[in-house]
C-alpha cells in the first residue's frame, strides 16, 4: 500500500471515530435518570393500575395464551384468558387488536409460519364469537421466527407456542 493510500485510510479511520457514542466507556455523564426509578406510565402504555389502560390488559387481564405441541385448539385456561380480553376490548372501543401468531422452533419455517397462522385465527375467531367486532381484529403469523425462550429444552419450546393479542389505537378520522 502506497503512502498517499495509508494517508488515506488513516484519515478515513479518525473520521468515523469521531462519530462513535462519547459516552461509549460507560463514566455516565450522558445518561439520564440512571438512579430514577422505572415508571410503567411512561412507557407509553398507561397506569397499569388503570383498568381501562392498555398495561392493565398486559399485566392484569394477559396479552396472550399458550398452545399444546402441533396444535391450534384452545385450552380452557387460555379461553378464559380471552373472555377477559373479549370483555376488555369490548368495554374499550377506541382499541384494535392484533394477534400474532408464534410457535416454537422445531419444524420448518413454512410449517411454523402456518401454524402461527391457525393459532392466530383461532384467538380472533374466539375474540368474535364473544361479541367482538370483526373489523377491529387483525391477524399476523411470525411462526419461530421470535422466540421470547430461547433453549431446546420443553420450559422453553412451550412459551413459545402462544397467541399475543397486542392493542393498538383505533385511528380517528
Amino acid at each position: 500500500m502506497t503512502s498517499p493510500k495509508k494517508a488515506l485510510l488513516a484519515l478515513a479511520i479518525l473520521a468515523l471515530g469521531a462519530c462513535t457514542n462519547p459516552d461509549r466507556f460507560g463514566d455516565g455523564a450522558n445518561d439520564v435518570n440512571l438512579n430514577s426509578t422505572f415508571d410503567p406510565t411512561l412507557n407509553g402504555l398507561g397506569d397499569p393500575s388503570n383498568p381501562n389502560s392498555p398495561a392493565y390488559f398486559n399485566q392484569t387481564v394477559g396479552d396472550r395464551v399458550l398452545f399444546a405441541v402441533d396444535t391450534s385448539t384452545l385450552t380452557s385456561q387460555g379461553e378464559t384468558v380471552l373472555s377477559q380480553q373479549a370483555a376488555w376490548l369490548m368495554a374499550n372501543g377506541e382499541y384494535n387488536a392484533t394477534i400474532e401468531g408464534h410457535a416454537d422452533e422445531q419444524g420448518t419455517r413454512e410449517y411454523n409460519l402456518n401454524l402461527g397462522e391457525r393459532r392466530a385465527n383461532a384467538v380472533r375467531e374466539f375474540l368474535i364469537s364473544q361479541g367482538v367486532a370483526a373489523n377491529r381484529i387483525s391477524t399476523i403469523s411470525y411462526g419461530k421466527e421470535r422466540p421470547i425462550e430461547i433453549c431446546s429444552e420443553e420450559a422453553c419450546y412451550a412459551q413459545n407456542r402462544r397467541a399475543v393479542t397486542v392493542l393498538g389505537a383505533i385511528p380517528t378520522s
